[in-house]
């Protein structure tokens, strides 16, 4: 069964060395508190990762869950987790005081996230979308709905999911067919179907509060016509509590490649009562204050597969032994030498622990930006949602497609027993797949950035992210021991601006450039942010070498793996530089008659 442990030196290492979280926090409301119990947060977070969610993992995933007479059964365990989390207080965390919760930032939130990520994706995907739901009452809800939905998210009794996909459609919501009916009372009778429901039917909370785009009968044709309802499996009593059942039901259970511990549903809605959230016909908007969230909660999933995945096929390349090192016998006692002596297990490995630790920077780095947001001042508040707005696809995009690279990777070391169930990590391959499609996918993520966060405003807020890296290289510049680090990143932040004015004017000509290009461009400018917080991170491991510390092996550890990054991994961009170039002819001049030919005799 693979184990997991949570890497909490390395978390420290991102939130005190690299980001100053500490000053941070202080600049927030609230935020001496934060600094005060951060420790105990991580602390108890990784014990209840480490001792409760990951003995639940692998059996989740052979258990999966079932279906019968309109009820969902879980796997064995996952309802006793689920009580332990609200118990302690964890889904209050975050949320507004005002309706129960602790009133710590954000970023803390998400750090947990990453641990219940790597532990156990399938459990976590039950209280997980819950949090999209309370950022889009939280948001958008009127005062009455608020305090009857909001406060029951936040203390966890009730858990939430987001409806958009219908069979006919997905990424284009426009063409969806559910109708919400305007009641006398003020509420809408909802009818229509929804599929691939993540948490869409459980007995693991008292309520699910389902939050559903719909439309109005007077609706406007396409997505300006999508409106947003809140629509409860349990209508709320007098007293608030989950009373009679509401029209919605679950038709079946998806039969998934991954993720099996988590009930993915077709859900039935049947006259059923629901109540508008935000303005008509302005749900779209409302809605993607919660698939934002979701946007960077995936990527945190992606980060967070990584990341098991490696402490699994390390202890593992440790121990298997295999044939001797090319250069002679680095274990003459044993019969063999364990495979971390060679060098391919060494690209490997190295690959997956670049990807997790530099993952971990960029997503501390944007979880930041989101206390930002909601605690900042007008313009720092400003500033950091137009910075979010441009790293969010980069952080679904980017950090799922090498989530899913280095989960093959841990397989890969473990050789054919990685393809052998009881080890573990094909189930890690298996979860990490379906990060790449829901929440939008890949290709959706990168025509976001590229079409509309970077081309839509002449490339602005990339400037100002740019900017960042402009200066970090002038000032490091001046290092001798930088020069390996700071050279390469400053001509690639060059080459970021000059690629993207390229392609903003081959679009001008053919919009087709953009989708042809968006792809790599997001591949690109994933690496080149990791590059960025490499850099940042080998500079502070020189500094602390040359200090002197009691943490060499570690601090030395963190400068290997940024040369190893800068030598191994950042040279990708030179192939996706060539491919968005390439332009859109060679994909689009093949008649779309001539796919089939090879098939016909």
């Amino acid at each position: 069964m693979p184990t997991y442990k949570a890497p909490l030196r390395d978390i420290r290492f991102v939130m005190n060395e690299l980001l100053g979280y500490e000053e941070h926090y202080k600049a927030l409301p609230g935020g001496e508190e934060a600094v005060e119990v951060v420790d105990a947060i991580l602390e108890e977070g990784a014990k209840f990762a480490e001792n409760v969610l990951t003995p639940l993992n692998q059996p989740g995933d052979q258990q999966g869950c079932k279906l019968e007479d309109g009820k969902v059964t879980v796997p064995e365990g996952f309802t006793e987790a689920y009580q332990q989390y609200v118990e302690g207080g964890w889904p209050s965390m975050a949320q507004n005081p005002e309706f129960g919760g602790q009133g710590l930032p954000h970023s803390l939130g998400m750090v947990l996230n990453e641990m219940i990520c790597s532990s156990n994706l399938a459990w976590g995907m039950y209280p997980g979308l819950s949090h999209g739901a309370m950022s889009a009452l939280e948001h958008h809800g009127t005062d009455e709905l608020k305090q009857t939905y909001l406060t029951k998210l936040i203390e966890g009794t009730w858990t939430g999911t987001m409806c958009l996909t219908e069979p006919h459609c997905g990424t284009d919501l426009g063409l969806i067919k559910t109708k919400a009916l305007p009641e006398a009372d003020g509420s809408f009778k909802v009818s229509g179907t929804k599929i691939f429901i993540s948490a869409g039917e459980h007995e693991m909370s008292d309520n699910i509060v389902h939050l559903v785009l719909a439309k109005l009968p007077d609706a406007p044709a396409g997505s300006k016509g999508i409106s947003l309802f809140v629509v409860p499996k349990f209508l709320p009593d007098a007293q608030g509590e989950a009373g009679e059942r509401n029209g919605v039901s679950c038709g079946s259970l998806e039969h998934k490649m991954g993720i099996h511990g988590n009930s993915t549903c077709v859900m039935n809605f049947d006259s059923a009562t629901g109540w508008m959230v935000g303005q008509p016909n302005k749900g779209l908007a409302a809605m993607f204050t919660m698939m934002n969230a979701a946007r960077i909660g995936v990527g945190i999933q992606g980060q967070g597969l990584i990341e098991a995945s490696y402490q699994n096929s390390l202890a593992y390349a440790r121990d298997r032994l295999q044939m001797r090192a090319l250069s002679g016998p680095k274990a003459p006692e044993k019969a063999a030498d364990p495979i971390i002596v060679h060098p391919d297990v060494r690209r490997m490995l190295l690959t997956q622990k670049a990807f997790s630790e530099g993952g971990r920077a960029l997503i501390l780095y944007t979880a930041q930006l989101v206390d930002k947001v909601e605690h900042g001042s007008d313009e720092a508040s400003k500033e950091a949602d137009e910075i979010l707005g441009l790293l969010t696809p980069v952080v679904k995009a980017f950090l799922t497609e090498v989530g899913f690279e280095a989960t093959n990777e841990g397989l890969q070391i473990f050789g054919g027993h990685g393809f052998i169930q009881e080890w573990g990590m094909e189930q890690f391959v298996r979860d990490a797949r379906i990060t790449r499609l829901y929440e939008g996918t890949t290709g959706i993520q990168a025509l976001d950035l590229l079409g509309r966060k970077v081309l839509m405003n002449q490339g602005e807020t990339l400037k100002k992210f740019t900017k960042q890296i402009h200066k970090y290289c002038q000032t490091t510049s001046q290092q001798e021991n930088m020069h390996e680090f700071a050279k390469p990143l400053s001509e690639l932040n060059k080459e970021w601006g000059e690629l993207t004015m390229k392609i903003g004017m081959n679009a001008m000509q053919n919009r087709d450039e953009v989708g042809a290009a968006a792809v790599d461009y997001t591949m690109y400018s994933g690496y080149v942010i990791l590059a960025y917080f490499w850099a940042q991170m080998a500079e502070i491991a020189q500094k602390k070498l040359a200090e002197g510390t009691d943490e060499q092996a570690y601090y030395q550890a963190k400068l290997d793996t940024a040369r190893f990054y800068y030598a191994r991994l950042l040279p990708r961009t030179r192939a996706h530089a060539a491919a968005m170039t390439a332009g859109a002819d060679s994909l689009l001049a093949m008649d779309e008659s001539a796919f089939g030919l090879c098939f016909e005799v």
